[in-house]
């Protein structure tokens, strides 16, 4: 059931992408509403993560869960009947919220529910769901859209997400235990109160603020350049927040964020390396699409079908690596990052091939399959291996502080490596320009390389009892 959330809120990142032409002819939607589209999503669901996964370490997280679950259903169907782009992007800012309710919450009971092999194995099938929905959520779009017509098609990428929240709502009270919606986790002093007061809503105040000004340039920069004087204020934000969350502590409060915890270099490890991962390989599939559509002329149900195999064996690849990961650690993601990195070089050489000798550009559903394996076998073995050493009172905002620098990493990579390939265009071609954002992705997948063998290396030289 949880899974089942999770991948219907990450389903929705993606599968909105194909839908945009019809939404633009449908609603006489202008450039800047569809950017909204796109972003205003990403930006709520970016900025109440943290907040949203300490509520749910200190209130119980089976009741956000479901709170988050009703928004996000309900703001589907608000975007599925949208008369006009505002209301879609309205909409869209409230599913934003919903989603970022609700993931922390599924990774927090992971953790507390799962140990040992069972938490990999969990963590697992948590990486299948990631790598499915990024590569599924286009082909799904595309099929609505051409079984709806332009009219109807790009609401029902919304509408179906009804019927499941409503089933997830309805096994949610049925299933999850009654403490987990209604027993808070008590504060120092032993009261509810106590623990409520370290919801600390100045700096979730002071974070959210952060996040939203770190993200916001990213996303609207093409038609507001002068939205990158936010980034200087996002991290003076961020330095802000840090000073506030020490101060917090050392009144005696519990901060939203136990900044201790990145003095577990296993977390931290782990964090970056996930942060450098997503920076990297999430702006694959938009790359792919852009080059297959406006390179090849490939509709973009044909475009979609490029990541099938590559979704199949990320399921199977996470299943595969949850399972192991105890036993193999860290060893497992480093062999993930080199397969990613066979991945790009491969469809580096059908693209080349491809332009000067002929060969057939269906050739990349075998090279992109390098990158779904190496989906399963970097997220879910990583996410499991990052909070293995986390206290159980800060899962879930320490799982929401990794998700927020994946939704950073997400956007301040396909912002930067769409500007390496259009930057190429004009003085080249379409193969040329793909195989140049490929070679930028190339490198930010080698960065988080050598922090995984760095990570590595400090297990092995811990003491037995710290390693993985």
């Amino acid at each position: 059931m949880l899974l089942a959330t999770i991948f219907m809120s990450l389903i929705d990142v993606s599968i909105v992408n194909v839908a945009i032409p019809s939404i633009q002819n449908s609603l006489g939607a202008t450039q800047s509403d569809i950017q909204w589209v796109l972003s205003g999503y990403a930006l709520t669901f970016g900025v109440v993560l943290v907040a949203a996964g300490r509520a749910g370490d200190l209130m119980g997280r089976g009741g956000l869960f479901l709170v988050g679950v009703a928004l996000f259903t309900l703001s589907s169907i608000a975007a599925g009947l949208a008369p006009d782009p505002d209301w879609l992007n309205t909409a869209r800012f409230v599913q934003g919220v919903g989603s970022g309710l609700l993931n922390p919450q599924g990774l927090g009971m992971i953790q507390q529910y799962f140990r040992g092999t069972e938490r990999g194995r969990a963590f697992g099938y948590f990486g299948t769901v990631v790598g499915f929905s990024v590569a599924v959520g286009p082909v799904l779009g595309g099929l609505l859209i051409q079984l709806g017509g332009v009219d109807i098609g790009w609401r029902l990428t919304f509408l179906v997400n009804v019927p499941i929240g409503i089933a997830i709502l309805i096994l949610g009270f049925k299933w999850f235990p009654r403490p987990l919606m209604h027993n808070p986790t008590p504060g120092p002093s032993g009261s509810a109160t106590a623990g409520l007061r370290s919801l600390d809503p100045v700096g979730s105040l002071l974070l959210g603020l952060a996040v939203l000004a770190v993200l916001f340039p990213f996303v609207e920069s093409r038609s507001a350049p002068l939205t990158w004087l936010l980034l200087p204020l996002g991290l003076a934000l961020t330095w802000l927040w840090v000073r506030w969350e020490r101060r917090y502590a050392r009144l005696g409060h519990r901060p939203m964020v136990d900044l201790s915890v990145f003095s577990i270099r296993s977390f931290s490890n782990g964090a970056l390396i996930m942060a450098l991962y997503f920076l990297g390989m999430t702006s694959i599939w938009v790359v792919v699409t852009l080059y297959l559509q406006a390179g090849m002329g490939m509709t973009a149900l044909q475009a979609s079908l490029f990541g099938i195999p590559s979704a199949l064996l990320s399921a199977y690849a996470a299943d595969w690596a949850g399972r192991r990961v105890m036993r193999y650690g860290r060893r497992i993601v480093i062999g993930g990052l080199l397969m990613a990195l066979l991945g790009l070089a491969s469809s580096v050489a059908v693209i080349y091939l491809a332009q000067h000798y002929g060969i057939s550009v269906w050739w990349l559903m075998l090279s992109l399959s390098f990158i779904g394996l190496a989906q399963g076998s970097v997220i879910s073995p990583n996410q499991a291996l990052t909070l293995m050493d986390v206290p159980l009172e800060y899962a879930g905002s320490s799982g929401a502080i990794m998700q927020t620098g994946q939704r950073i990493g997400t956007s301040v990579g396909i912002a930067m490596i769409t500007a390496v390939l259009f930057a190429t265009l004009p003085v080249s071609s379409w193969p040329t320009a793909t195989m140049t954002g490929f070679g930028g992705i190339g490198l930010v997948v080698l960065l988080s390389l050598a922090m995984a063998v760095k990570d590595q290396r400090d297990r092995q030289s811990a003491p037995k009892s710290n390693t993985a």
